[in-house]
């Protein structure tokens, strides 16, 4: 892949690395140096890409390590809780109770249901993107939908 092609490439995947990022850091600016740092080391390691048809998904696994790093070096003391109540009268107010109920769900799954339902890829590139099976896939997404089925439903009857 040329180097032209793979700007192209991020360009028109803007929008997928920006969901990826926000579900695994929640906080804008991490997702922001997380892609930034993902495009950089695309472009630096380019000529690593044995085949065309698989940059984006090389891209994303690229930047699921990036996310991963950030998360590493910025151990935060503050529990997930406290953390979204504060985030979720600022950022939130416009999401809906299953984007909600999507965040609360374990890292696994919810990064599996987000690359799998909003960015529309497959068991098989998810499995290539996580560094999983293709059955640990399909599993985090039964339990996903399982626990989000009880969930809205749940909340429905409150």
């Amino acid at each position: 892949m040329k180097k032209e092609e793979l700007g192209e490439l991020i360009l028109a995947s803007q929008d997928a690395m920006y969901h990826v990022a926000k579900t695994l850091l929640y906080n804008d600016a991490d997702c922001a140096d997380a892609i930034q740092e993902a495009i950089v080391k695309a472009f630096s390691k380019v000529d690593t890409l044995k085949k065309d048809a698989y940059g984006k998904t090389w891209l994303m696994r690229i930047l699921i390590n990036e996310c991963y790093g950030i998360m590493r070096r910025e151990k935060r003391v503050v529990s997930l809780e406290d953390y979204r109540q504060e985030e979720k009268a600022e950022e939130r107010k416009d999401y809906s109770e299953l984007y909600e109920a999507i965040y609360r769900l374990p890292e696994e799954m919810r990064l599996s249901v987000t690359l799998y339902y909003l960015e529309g890829y497959g068991v098989r590139e998810i499995a290539a993107m996580t560094e999983a099976t293709e059955s640990a896939v399909k599993n985090r997404l039964a339990r996903a939908r399982q626990r989000l089925r009880k969930e809205l439903t749940g909340q429905a009857a409150q």
